[in-house]
This record gives structure tokens, sequence and C-alpha cells, in this order.
């Protein structure tokens, strides 16, 4: 997808404020047995045709209105994901202005993780 440059610029301001780990850092996160809070940020759609097992859907555009009723320890990890890793920089942003202080955006996002051949819950 060709991304236009005004929002490729706010990905990239929001990017130098949060934190990104890779796919293989989220993926040695969730194969250590930890308790990890995955949210796939995803539109409806995206999610219903696959997203990381074990994920939590909360869309960008309603996350920062449910956040609180999900996650009430705003000292929680939280990784968040989306198709590249651009909208999830824009959740991570927004959630830290909200006091979220372990917010970490997957770069590469649900793409790299299924070209990484990594496992996927097909469906709702």
């Amino acid at each position: 997808m060709q991304h236009s440059p005004k929002f490729l610029q706010i990905v990239n301001e929001a990017r130098a404020k949060v934190r990104e780990c890779s796919i293989e850092d989220l993926k040695a996160v969730l194969d250590s047995g930890s308790r990890v809070l995955v949210f796939d940020t995803r539109e409806d759609h995206e999610w219903a045709n696959g997203h990381i097992p074990g994920a939590i859907h909360l869309s960008k555009g309603i996350v920062e209105r449910d956040i609180e009723r999900v996650v009430t320890d705003p000292t929680e990890t939280l990784y968040l994901y989306c198709g590249g890793g651009y909208r999830s920089a824009l959740v991570a942003e927004n959630l830290q202005r909200m006091g979220y202080t372990g917010c970490i955006s997957v770069d590469g996002g649900f793409r790299a993780w299924k070209e990484k051949g990594f496992d996927i819950h097909a469906g709702s």
C-alpha cells in the first residue's frame, strides 16, 4: 500500500516518541510463556481474516475509548500491532498521552508476522 506523505509524517513523528519491537521480539515474549497483552489495532475485516493467537481486538478507531475497560493498570506492558506497524505507532502515542507507560508498537505488524510463517488464528 502506498501511504500519503502527510500520513507518513505523523507516523514518523509518533515513532520517534514510542517504543517499538520487532516481530521476532514479540514472538520470543509470547513463546516465553509470560502473561502478555497483545492488541490488534486493525479494522474488523482485517481481524476476521486472521490475527496473532491470543491477541485482543481493539481497532484504532475505538482503542482510546475502550482501553480503560480492558486494561486498568496503566503501567502494564501492551504490545500493539496493525498491518505494518504504522497505525500501531499512532495508537501507542495516543495511549501514552492517556497515561499508559508500557506501550510497544510492533514494527512490521501482521504482514511481517505472516511472512515469517508464525501461527495465525483464522477467523474472529
